[in-house]
């Protein structure tokens, strides 16, 4: 799913002490997904993790590779690792909110505008410059990012432009929500439609009651 969640999470729950990436490993596992597909390497994760394989989407190839990185060269479960580690934060009580629009019509529009409003601001001229450089490959994480692996394609000769555009709207709409699915799993979290009247101004409201409450 995206980095926020993934720092989300070592804020929350700690970092795990996993081994050191594997360039050996990485490699195999890239080329094997060229040949398979990467759901039939997240078939295997099921196989060897199955906790991590049902928090992972089949469609995140980054996470999959690590899992299965994990497993493959410490023959440990990633998922016992992360379960192990503890958080600086253990000892307080918490309270998270976080942002689920209700109209899924607009979040989606939203979404499509952020990407052309990306694609104006010279979204296009970045990807193109690490493009030029010929010193990075198309299956390094940042390059798979959303958005960035599509205009990659593009440059390459795979897709026209707009054809890149659409699938990095797309790409955008499915991680999006992958990112909403994992807030509903998440029972501690308490959710503010940000396209709600007063939205901000209720949640602000509420935060300074219950921030003056405390010490008494």
């Amino acid at each position: 799913m995206g980095g926020t969640f993934l720092y989300l999470r070592a804020l929350l729950f700690g970092l795990a002490p996993l081994p050191q990436a594997s360039a050996e490993l990485r490699r195999e596992l890239s080329e094997r997904a060229a040949r398979v597909g990467w759901a039939a390497l997240h078939e295997e994760l099921g196989r060897l993790d199955p906790e991590a394989a049902q928090r992972i989407h089949p469609n995140d190839p980054q996470r999959i590779q690590r899992a299965l990185e994990v497993c493959l060269t410490s023959g440990r479960r990633i998922s016992e690792l992360q379960r192990n580690s503890v958080s600086a934060l253990a000892p307080y009580r918490l309270r998270r909110w976080a942002l689920v629009p209700a109209d899924r019509a607009l979040l989606q529009a939203r979404l499509e505008e952020r990407f052309h409003a990306m694609m104006a601001h010279g979204f296009l001229g970045e990807v193109e410059s690490l493009y030029r450089r010929g010193d990075l490959e198309p299956d390094l994480p940042a390059l798979r990012a959303v958005g960035y692996r599509q205009l990659w394609t593009h440059l390459a000769g795979a897709l026209t432009l707009g054809e890149a555009v659409k699938r990095g709207i797309a790409a955008t709409r499915q991680l999006a929500k992958r990112q909403l699915t994992w807030i509903r799993a998440d029972a501690t979290l308490e959710h503010v439609n940000p396209h709600a009247p007063r939205a901000f101004e209720d949640w602000n409201l509420q935060l300074a009651s219950e921030l003056s409450t405390l010490g008494r």
